[in-house]
């Protein structure tokens, strides 16, 4: 069920990105063995700083149910992290976060 937010520079190809972040989470068998549950967003970012230095950015907010334990968010962040990095970005920083949400406050319904 995890909905994957993506923000990067608009230099990246968000269409690539998507792809990497869906594999990764796949990857991760934390989920449905079909992805089907793997929801995945991008939005691209003209307006931006990266400190001192102009790098290109993409930042992962992977955002799951509450239950899991540290190891397997920190193997999530870095399948995830392993996948994007298999693109050969140049020039880019490449960053990850899992956060919970909160089962008793989640709703969710397919119309």
């Amino acid at each position: 069920m995890p909905h994957c937010v993506i923000e990067h520079s608009d230099k990246v190809d968000g269409n690539m990105l998507i792809e990497a972040v869906h594999k990764g989470a796949l990857t991760s068998e934390l989920f449905e063995p079909t992805g089907s549950d793997i929801k995945v967003r991008a939005t691209a970012f003209s307006n931006y700083k990266t400190g001192v230095v102009d790098l290109k950015f993409v930042h992962v907010t992977l955002k799951i149910l509450s239950g899991r334990t540290s190891e397997q968010k920190e193997m999530l962040s870095n399948t995830v992290l392993d996948k994007l990095s298999d693109l050969s970005l140049t020039n880019c920083s490449i960053s990850v976060e899992v956060q919970d949400i909160d089962r008793a406050s989640y709703a969710k319904v397919i119309v």
